[in-house]
């Protein structure tokens, strides 16, 4: 086992020695054109005696050193003999310099070798085309006929590559891969130290009209090509035969009647067509007259199409209606066309153009915009949308709602909520006239609906009136109506000492008429405090005249309990009554 290991380690240790004495050259295989620039470059792990350079068609060996140079064109390359490097720098290649450069180094005694392979290109020769299919004596192929041709390109270094080209575009047809062999003539073969190559491709496709005058290109591509010798290339022209094709209907606008009428249609025909028209049943050959009808000649206008005429004199309406037949004749078929001819112009084409396309775009676009403008403004509540507001539901209103629609049952009536210290009363519609100044129908009754509020032991009388007192406040901007108040001081709705029933309703025209004591309006019937409203009751009995006969308001007394729902008569003393099917005036809410 120990032998084995010995003898594992002693192949190594020969084989990092062997590596050791190797030299390594850069570039391993330089291609260059003739006349560049070159760097060659041998290194050895370990100083070296001496660097010489063998170049393939220069007689003199070159000793090179970086303290010298006695050779012409040659310099030392590289970082020193003490680090073991061994270069040269040729200021001009040669074509004489293709072959293998050799580099000898001398180590400690015994001298060290390393190859480098440079080629220096050769431009080919002009490519040829060779064609495998061969045409018939006037150089035309038939349609459908199997066509194949060979590109050649000789005498290249490094051998050159080859692209097919129909026209201008790529040939894009099947093709074989691409042969490279060796030049077969021996002075080239000899030439400049290194073989020559000859590169060879084919190309093949089934022929048809449109491949006729179309020009078939080989162009090769080598490493010689610069900007100022582009690729070199070969062409061939291919004529194909074949009879006219064969079109859609043909139609001839713009023609004027009582004129003469040319009829002109284009066909595409190799060789050229013999032509005759069929009118009415009657036949017409090219360079023939018949009639009002003058076939002519066709006249060639490229690249295999001809223009054939028809002229009509003293053209009739009668002449627009019929359908001329056409018929054109070569050595590899025949084909029929029909022509219809009209004294219109000539209609407008059913697709849309660019401009119309972008007004259309545009159009949906500032649609678009528009309604996600308003979407947005709506949502934001702007602009247009900025007078709606969103009104948020409060325990408050949703009460008060509620118990609106449960007073307005069926028959439609109009109701009106009056707060009072003891409660909510429900005014009827009969009450409204009165309120009104209108009197209320015989037999009408109203119902009476009335939620009474405990009142706390506390003196704090905010809960009795549902409001506080600092938000129930006396609002000394907002103008009082005293033209209502004079008319009060007039005996119309006079106070009397003498009769409580007279004070009473006095109060209850107080409270329908709040806001003739300049109380602020409200959206909800809330009540003031006890001692603010005696104040505000004395001011305006002041205001009124009444102030120096009548003494301060007595409180009210309170009000027996009902229960909600209970009907009384119509002409009773109460507070509430319901409503009838009229709509009668509805007193502002008001705080008092």
């Amino acid at each position: 086992m120990s032998r084995i290991v010995f003898i594992f380690l002693a192949a190594i240790l020969t084989d990092a020695l062997t590596w050791s004495q190797q030299v390594n050259v850069e570039p391993n295989t330089a291609l260059l054109n003739e006349g560049d620039r070159t760097e060659l470059l041998c290194r050895y792990g370990r100083s070296i005696n001496y660097c010489r350079i063998e170049i393939p068609g220069e007689e003199k060996v070159l000793n090179l050193s970086p303290e010298w140079s006695k050779t012409p064109g040659f310099t030392y390359y590289g970082a020193g003999l003490t680090a073991g490097q061994c270069g040269v720098s040729i200021e001009r290649v040669k074509a004489s310099y293709n072959g293998q450069v050799k580099c000898s180094l001398g180590v400690e005694g015994e001298e060290l070798s390393g190859t480098i392979d440079l080629v220096v290109a050769l431009r080919p020769q002009q490519p040829i085309i060779e064609l495998l299919t061969r045409p018939n004596r006037e150089g035309y192929f038939n349609e459908n006929t199997e066509f194949k041709a060979r590109c050649t390109v000789r005498d290249g270094r490094p051998p050159a590559n080859i692209s097919w080209f129909i026209d201008s575009m790529p040939a894009n047809k099947r093709t074989t891969p691409l042969d490279i062999r060796p030049s077969s003539n021996t002075n080239s073969n000899s030439r400049d130290n290194v073989e020559l190559s000859t590169s060879e491709q084919e190309i093949q496709w089934h022929l048809s009209p449109e491949d006729s005058n179309r020009k078939l290109v080989c162009r090769s591509h080598h490493q010689t090509d610069r900007e100022s010798l582009p690729p070199q290339e070969a062409a061939y022209i291919i004529n194909v035969r074949y009879a006219p094709i064969h079109q859609v209907d043909a139609a001839v606008y713009g023609l004027y009647l009582d004129h003469t009428a040319i009829v002109n249609i284009t066909i595409k025909a190799s060789p050229q067509p013999k032509i005759e028209w069929t009118i009415d049943g009657a036949i017409v050959s090219q360079g023939r007259t018949d009639g009002r009808y003058s076939a002519y000649e066709p006249q060639y206008l490229g690249n295999d199409e001809y223009n054939v005429t028809l002229a009509i004199a003293g053209l009739t309406l009668e002449d627009t209606t019929k359908v001329y037949q056409l018929r054109a004749t070569n050595e590899l078929g025949m084909t029929d066309y029909q022509v219809r001819i009209s004294s219109s112009s000539k209609p407008p084409s059913s697709s849309l153009d660019v401009a119309a396309i972008v007004g259309i775009v545009v159009a949906v676009a500032v649609l678009v915009l528009i309604v996600l403008l308003i979407l947005f403004a709506r949502a934001t509540g702007r602009w247009c949308f900025g007078g709606k507001s969103i009104k948020t539901p409060t325990n408050e209103t949703q009460s008060d709602k509620q118990l609106e629609l449960e007073t307005q049952q069926s028959h439609g009536q109009n109701v009106a909520l009056l707060e009072t210290p003891n409660g909510i009363t429900l005014l009827g519609a009969s009450k409204l006239r009165e309120s009104n100044g209108a009197p209320a129908p015989n037999g009408t009754q109203d119902r009476l609906s009335v939620e009474t509020r405990r009142k706390p032991n506390d003196d704090d009388d905010s809960f009795e009136y549902g409001t506080d007192r600092e938000s129930s406040v006396y609002n000394p901007t907002t103008r009082p109506l005293k033209s209502i108040l004079m008319s009060q001081a007039g005996g119309r709705n006079s106070r009397s000492s003498a009769s409580d029933k007279e004070d009473g309703t006095e109060h209850a025209d107080l409270l329908q008429k709040g806001n003739q004591l300049g109380i602020p309006e409200s959206r909800f019937s809330r009540w003031l405090p006890k001692d603010q409203r005696e104040l505000i009751e004395k001011q305006a009995m002041l205001l009124s005249g009444r102030g120096k006969a009548k003494a301060p308001p007595a409180t009210p007394p309170k009000p027996q309990k009902l229960q909600i729902g209970d009907t009384i008569a119509a002409n009773s003393h109460t507070t509430t009554t319901a409503a009838t099917p009229t709509t009668p005036k509805i007193p502002q809410e008001t705080e008092i």
